[in-house]
């Protein structure tokens, strides 16, 4: 991939997109191609195949995606399922009409069995059950995986899989209807600070432990995977570490300096037990993580809430 190379950023507005684009411009990398949404749905296989055509880009990072938290997840099931394959099959299949050099295709953690051995490698992909209540995504999920890996072993292209783990940071999704887990939590105590609540219902046990990883460090590890990785292997992305629900809002009660109480409504579900990548593939490639959850938190709150000193 080289400065002047002609790269496509699907999903460019969206938070990961959106680091990437930021990570190739501090790297000098100019010649990049966007569509909007409104400009381009990539569930419209005519107007992505006319894009292809006539963008004819190099290099791909497959950022775009539908995606929520647990919520949305188990409420728009058959939108997930299908709109995360349209765009999946439409982006790899004419990457590889319009001879892509490079495709980098975002998965995600959630593809792994809901109760995989703890840290979780790559190789456990497809060894069990998956999480009930994301089911739909994580099979649309393994189902790019496979597409990039076939389409390697019949075509001889050059398509690669990432599995991120939880992410955070800019750009996050913060609707209480849909949003993940960490930026749910920064805006529910936010606004009980705020407006005084002496009290804040928390789904679940708290029990559950997750892994977190910020936005600026997965743009990092994509941008060095596409110039050093040329494998049908997934590859994990992630910290190597990972804490309980329950510290990660006494984390959020303490930057946020909420007084009121926690209630913990243990009739809403837990989701997968445990969820730590491990991550020994991508650090003897040479890239670890360098943003501490603690900082990274801090510095997220910051500047969604820019009323925050």
């Amino acid at each position: 991939m080289n400065k002047d190379s002609k790269i496509y950023v699907a999903g460019h507005s969206g938070m990961v997109g959106s680091a990437i684009v930021r990570k190739l411009e501090k790297e000098g990398y100019s010649n990049l191609v966007f569509r909007t949404s409104r400009e381009m749905s990539l569930t419209n296989q005519a107007a992505v195949e006319a894009f292809f055509e006539a963008e004819q880009p190099e290099h791909v990072f497959l950022a775009a995606a539908k995606v929520g938290g647990i919520k949305a997840n188990d409420t728009y099931r058959a939108q997930f399922l299908y709109e995360n394959l349209m765009i999946q099959n439409n982006v790899i299949h004419h990457s590889y009409l319009n001879g892509v050099k490079k495709l980098l295709f975002l998965a995600s953690s959630c593809v792994y069995p809901k109760l995989a051995p703890q840290p979780i490698k790559e190789e456990y992909l497809l060894t069990g059950d998956l999480e009930p209540t994301n089911e739909p995504y994580a099979i649309a999920k393994i189902a790019g995986i496979k597409m990039c890996e076939n389409y390697n072993r019949q075509y001889g292209t050059n398509f690669i899989s990432v599995m991120p783990t939880n992410l955070y940071g800019p750009g996050d999704n913060y609707d209480p209807e849909t949003s993940h887990v960490l930026p749910a939590l920064l805006y529910k105590f936010h606004i009980a600070q705020a407006e005084g609540l002496d009290k804040v219902e928390v789904w679940g046990s708290g029990t559950p432990k997750r892994e977190f990883l910020h936005v600026e460090d997965l743009a990092s590890a994509c941008f060095y995977l596409m110039k050093n990785y040329n494998d049908s292997e997934i590859v994990n992305i992630g910290t190597g570490k990972d804490i309980s629900i329950r510290e990660l809002v006494d984390i959020v009660i303490d930057i946020v300096d909420y007084k009121g109480k926690v209630i913990w409504n243990t009739e809403k579900p837990d989701g997968t037990p445990r969820k730590l990548l491990d991550i020994s593939l991508i650090k003897n490639l040479g890239w670890t993580p360098k943003i501490a959850l603690h900082e990274g938190i801090v510095d997220t709150y910051k500047k969604k809430f820019s009323n925050i000193n």
